[in-house]
């Protein structure tokens, strides 16, 4: 049977953009994979402790007999999180841009599991696995738009997965998702909502590559 590994980092559960374009997502891939595991990573409601991430980090400079019990308990943490990314047949990220940048609960995530060395920089283990990027962003990021640069998270989560970890990397990204509730915004909000249509019409085609990415080379 074929697992999807899911992580969700919205800290919204009603409204998400992320969450929703997700689902259309992950319920493409099950119908492609027929009724595959999921593995679901929920850091909007269960973020990680980002203090395990330096008890992980110097534990593995410091020698096996001289570990705390604390700097333990971190590395088990950080290998039990590898373990879902490792063992996953295709993986999903659902992770909004939030004031900005990467979010805390995303980052958070990473920085551990980045530890284990299955996951580390020249020691993936994933490199080739198909993989989608689900973000959102309030607001028009684009070429020519005020807020043209703004974007400080989507090019590094696409470095860490993408060249990092050697993922196989589709991006799905959806903009202007605060339209509907921001007033100064409402000349867009049919332009929104026709880009999250798109989303989740791309999300539909995407889905449906799955098989193709996992067949194996001739």
């Amino acid at each position: 049977m074929s697992t999807i590994f899911r992580l969700d980092a919205s800290i919204r559960q009603d409204g998400s953009v992320t969450r929703a374009v997700a689902d259309t997502l992950e319920e493409t891939i099950a119908e492609e994979l027929g009724s595959p595991a999921v593995v679901r990573r929920d850091l909007g409601s269960n973020p990680i402790d980002p203090t395990l991430w330096p008890l992980a980090a110097f534990a593995g400079y410091t020698p096996e007999e001289q570990r705390t019990p604390e700097q333990v308990a971190a590395i088990q943490d950080a290998a039990a999180l590898a373990d879902e990314v490792v063992s996953a047949d295709v993986l999903v990220f659902a992770v909004p841009l939030y004031n900005f940048g990467v979010s805390q609960h995303f980052k958070a995530w990473y920085d551990l599991v980045a530890t284990d060395p299955r996951l580390s920089v020249g020691q993936s283990t994933v490199t080739g696995k198909p993989a989608f990027l689900v973000t959102a962003r309030g607001g028009g990021y684009g070429a020519g738009t005020p807020r043209e640069g703004w974007d400080h998270a989507t090019g590094w989560m696409r470095r860490v997965l993408e060249d990092v970890w050697g993922l196989d990397l589709d991006v799905i990204e959806t903009e202007l998702t605060l339209a509907e509730v921001t007033p100064q915004m409402a000349e867009l909000r049919d332009l929104a909502r026709e880009q999250l249509a798109e989303s989740h019409e791309t999300a539909r085609r995407s889905g449906r590559s799955v098989t193709i990415k996992l067949r194996p080379a001739a």
